[in-house]
């Protein structure tokens, strides 16, 4: 994900460099327009043209993972193991800055309409004129044209003309369309950047489209005669802009840029081609077989550092898994058979031995006193085992190892096929704990063995144990 958005960024600055070098001191405002609003969908895009949508095997579960145990004194409760801490990622950081920038955005509406109840209405030609007491504000936001009543009789209709133009061309459906942007890649900076140049292009449209109609000197003359206040929102098409007026001016003194110069505009096909040729060789590990062999070493070694996170989070292995990595760490003799995967080399040296996987057992254990089918016997199973262990666990040991908060135990067990308790084993942070935990389980009492293919067979457990020290 963090190399898609990479790419992202590096489409988007292509482009946007494309139109800073060779488009934007041209005329072609039409064709300018489209190109701001389509080639940062496109930066969006690209990254995911080709894209190998790979089914990853589940592992079968070998071991029954039973809900965990809170001792809390001489009480004792069962919450859902699958319960954790939250730790905030990348993804929180991103949703997060998506919920203040929808905020940011609802005080922004918040603002206009304020402003919009604030004034007296008056309608013209297809729109809505909002006369602002006691204010120079200057600005249009979709079918409504926002005027200050301190603005010369003058002025207002040169700018009544000039916001009609970005109503008539719905420019703040463009401006709109990229607040939704930002909301969305907040931590984008060119997302800020396009919007910026595509409000700068909208005033370039609307004073030529009004100077085609009024003498340009008197328009000049009327631009730089006041000093408008500026809303600053970023979705509003804003009269007065100081920041904007010399380059508005420039532009109007700019002759119209001649048909040639719209081939410029084909220099969007080599760009294109090559972030395509570029995405197609990052997803293709047939590009370079260097590549291939550098990054299938770099993802062997990444399974490699994850199997060994598991193993010492997990603390012990199950037979069927010590069998399986045995497996693969044993170099092939000649003549032995070549098996095509670890499961086929499982299936035909399996061992009676082993536990059967819980989630293809027949018939489960049965703790003494449960009965019903085999859905009824887990919870019967997992109610029983947690009122035993609560009631039979020393809860002084918090006191005598001078414990506080929640001490976790991981414990492992097996009911093999006589329903004896074996292979007890537990990982806490003191071996006291673990020792109580397996004294604890040792206790258990018989039980009724698991059934396969109506045969006795064995069946591992795992059971955490919290241990809460107030």
């Amino acid at each position: 994900m963090i190399h898609a958005l990479f790419q992202i960024l590096i489409f988007q600055i292509l482009f946007l460099a494309v139109y800073e070098l060779f488009l934007k001191k041209e005329t072609f405002f039409g064709l300018n327009r489209i190109y701001l609003l389509l080639t940062p969908v496109l930066g969006c895009a690209l990254p995911f043209v080709s894209i190998d949508f790979l089914q990853k095997s589940i592992p079968q579960e070998y071991t029954f993972q039973l809900p965990a145990v809170v001792i809390d004194g001489n009480t004792s409760e069962t919450i859902s193991s699958g319960a954790s801490l939250w730790f905030p990622n990348l993804l929180d950081f991103w949703i997060l800055g998506i919920l203040f920038g929808a905020l940011f955005f609802l005080w922004k509406i918040y603002k206009i309409a304020k402003l919009y109840f604030s004034g007296t209405t008056e309608y013209s030609d297809g729109f809505k004129l909002k006369i602002l007491p006691k204010t120079d504000k200057a600005f249009s936001f979709f079918n409504t044209i926002f005027l200050g009543e301190n603005i010369s009789e003058e002025n207002k209709a040169n700018i009544v003309a000039h916001e009609k133009i970005h109503i008539e061309q719905k420019h703040s459906g463009d401006l709109l369309f990229f607040e939704m942007f930002r909301i969305v890649f907040w931590f984008n900076p060119m997302v800020y950047l396009f919007q910026n140049r595509l409000a700068t292009l909208h005033e370039y449209i609307a004073d030529a489209t009004v100077t085609a109609e009024k003498d340009k000197k008197q328009y000049y003359q009327n631009l730089l005669s006041e000093v408008f206040q500026t809303e600053k929102i970023s979705f509003i098409n804003t009269f007065f802009n100081q920041s904007l007026i010399k380059k508005r001016i420039s532009m109007l003194q700019k002759s119209k840029s001649r048909k040639t110069a719209q081939l410029k505009y084909l220099l969007l096909l080599p760009v294109i081609c090559g972030m395509l040729i570029y995405t197609a060789c990052s997803n293709d590990p047939k590009a370079d077989e260097a590549q291939t062999v550098q990054q299938s070493d770099s993802e062997v070694m990444t399974k490699i550092n994850e199997l060994a996170e598991a193993i010492m989070k997990k603390g012990e292995m199950t037979p069927e898994e010590e069998k399986a990595l045995k497996f693969l760490t044993t170099e092939a003799k000649p003549g032995e058979k070549v098996y095509t995967s670890v499961q086929e080399y499982l299936d035909e040296t399996k061992s009676e031995d082993l536990p059967v996987p819980f989630s293809t057992i027949e018939k489960v254990p049965t703790y003494p006193g449960c009965s019903g089918d085999n859905e009824a016997l887990k919870k019967c199973f997992s109610e029983r085992i947690s009122g035993f262990v609560g009631e039979n666990f020393n809860t002084k040991l918090g006191k005598e190892l001078n414990l506080s908060g929640r001490q976790k135990i991981a414990v492992q067990f097996k009911i093999d096929k006589s329903g004896n308790i074996v292979s007890a084993t537990a990982k806490a942070t003191k071996p006291e704990l673990e020792a109580e935990a397996i004294r604890v389980i040792k206790m258990l009492p018989q039980m009724q063995p698991g059934e396969q293919k109506g045969e006795k067979v064995g069946v591992l457990y795992s059971l955490p144990i919290i241990f809460e020290v107030k």
